[in-house]
């Protein structure tokens, strides 16, 4: 199966249904497939082939999504570009790219993408087309509109030979890592690997065509595009972009368009139970709940699963490199649910290892994956994927954690956050799980510090409880030493109103360092 046969197969199979429904915009999967081979015509109209790559940066919208299926028709691979970039980021990745075509906005939170780019002054020989697919349309560019209706009849002619020619071997997309330390790498998936993830996503949800899927998770991101897109476009289920989270707006939205799916990161489910509107909303058609993170408060499934209506809330591991690699069932507890992120998905394995050799039952220690959906490689570096990937396919993603009796696996970390506190081990994910038992505490973030002593310590920055009292620093010390062991426990706090995040809601840990200079 490839992106351009799976859009054809919906469209043969739901061809009336609901395919999306953005603001005034609604598409039956029948219109989305025309729209999208109308766009892809458009770019082979200006040159686009085979294995090119095209860049999207825009929030989500149904234009992301026709753009998706009309550049995977074109035979073209997407490249997506992280909405909250400034000219530099969105820059680099566009060159290192070698992007031929860019559809973007002029007008999302009062940015224009284009100006931003523009003010950089970078070369970009290789970009020859830049659609606008909303706000002001510069000389230099074309609006949507209008590059749509350029399509000539060889052209969409050409593009459906494209699509139907198209392998599961292709590359469908390039993804960039989120970055948080260092240059994002781009990472290489092929169609028949991409859509192993979303088929595998529809699998361990139920999705269906009769669900309709609010998707706050941005499309750049791997979690909107394989889980939220394809996830949809597999299973016909009607697809509701937002393109910024807003509490209000997602409570409004569920009811009035009857939501039954809403993924998102632990905050996104705070959020709601927080509202103090929450009550008067209708929120009964919820059925399916999706997070991860490594300190998700066991209170918090606990108050998703009695307090909201969910049929089944469940956590899982995933990173662009691999797709989601593991996942919680619906059946498992609320302890599991929060402190784990369950078992390997059909087809993948998971290995504990120390250097090369496995650790023992319960021990820490990096995490290898191999499975389906294993990434093909890093763009135009082969140094660093024969760094993360094995000959016989196993991946090392970098992250800490530990498999418990149950098979269930425990994320402790990033390997690159650890510290070492008089010689032992000390991992941020721990002990900010732990810190969220404190209860002023609604987020903490931890990272290491230079210490004379003991070379490193732990230094806390921490997010408090809606009209909690402010504790005082010792006061968070002490409790600590009460919770967590001495070499645990942060020698320093500091409440701050909120932590420095990315687009996908990773806290970025070298913006904490940057501000105590560690």
């Amino acid at each position: 199966m490839t992106i351009p046969a799976l859009l054809a197969d919906a469209a043969d199979r739901f061809g009336e249904r609901t395919a999306v429904v953005d603001g005034d915009v609604s598409l039956t999967y029948a219109e989305l497939r025309e729209a999208s081979l109308q766009l892809g015509a458009a770019l082979v109209g200006r040159g686009v082939g085979p294995g090119d790559r095209v860049a999207v940066w825009a929030p989500n919208g149904h234009r992301w999504i026709v753009a998706l299926f009309g550049l995977s028709a074109a035979g073209a691979a997407l490249v997506p570009v992280n909405t909250r970039f400034k000219g530099a980021e969105a820059a680099d990745i566009l060159k290192r790219s070698r992007a031929r075509a860019l559809v973007t906005v002029t007008d999302f939170l009062d940015t224009d993408h284009l100006g931003l780019l523009r003010s950089t002054g970078v070369e970009l020989p290789d970009l020859g087309t830049v659609v606008v697919a909303s706000g002001d349309v510069p000389d230099d560019a074309v609006g949507w509109e209008a590059f749509v209706a350029s399509a000539t009849p060889d052209a969409r002619a050409e593009v459906e030979r494209r699509a139907a020619a198209v392998t599961d071997d292709d590359v469908s997309d390039v993804l960039f890592t989120s970055g948080t330390t260092g240059a994002p790498k781009g990472v290489l998936q092929s169609h028949g690997r991409t859509l192993c993830t979303a088929a595998d996503w529809v699998s361990m949800t139920g999705l269906g065509p009769d669900d309709r899927y609010l998707m706050v998770n941005p499309y750049f991101h791997m979690f909107g595009l394989k889980a939220g897109i394809l996830a949809s476009v597999t299973a016909g289920a009607t697809m509701l972009p937002e393109p910024v989270f807003d509490v209000d707006r997602v409570l409004a939205r569920v009811e009035q368009e009857r939501v039954s799916v809403l993924p998102g990161p632990p905050t996104l489910y705070q959020s709601i139970l927080d509202h103090p509107g929450r009550a008067e909303a209708d929120l009964s058609s919820l059925r399916i709940a999706v997070t991860g993170a490594a300190d998700i408060p066991v209170e918090l499934i606990r108050r998703v699963l009695d307090e909201l209506p969910f049929d089944a809330v469940i956590a899982g591991y995933g990173l662009t490199e691999a797709g989601t690699a593991t996942s919680t069932s619906p059946d498992d507890d609320p302890r599991t649910i929060a402190t784990s992120v369950g078992r390997p998905r059909p087809g993948f394995e998971v290995r504990i290892v120390d250097g090369e050799d496995d650790v023992e039952p319960g021990g820490t220690g990096e995490v290898l994956l191999r499975g389906p959906s294993v990434m093909a490689g890093y763009l135009d570096d082969p140094e660093a994927t024969a760094a993360a990937l094995s000959p016989d396919g196993w991946l090392r993603t970098g992250d800490l954690g530990a498999l418990d009796d149950a098979g269930n696996l425990l994320i402790v970390g990033r390997a690159k956050d650890m510290f070492i506190v008089g010689g032992f081990n000390a991992y941020p994910a721990e002990i900010e799980n732990l810190l969220l038992g404190h209860p002023a505490v609604q987020q903490a973030a931890v990272i290491g510090i230079p210490d004379d002593r003991l070379g490193e310590v732990g230094m806390a920055f921490v997010v408090l409880q809606p009209g909690a009292a402010h504790p005082s620093e010792a006061e968070l010390v002490a409790w600590a030493r009460d919770t967590m062991a001495n070499f645990k426990v942060p020698r320093r706090f500091e409440v701050v109103a909120d932590l420095p995040v990315n687009a996908t809601g990773k806290v970025v840990k070298d913006e904490l360092r940057r501000r105590v200079g560690s």
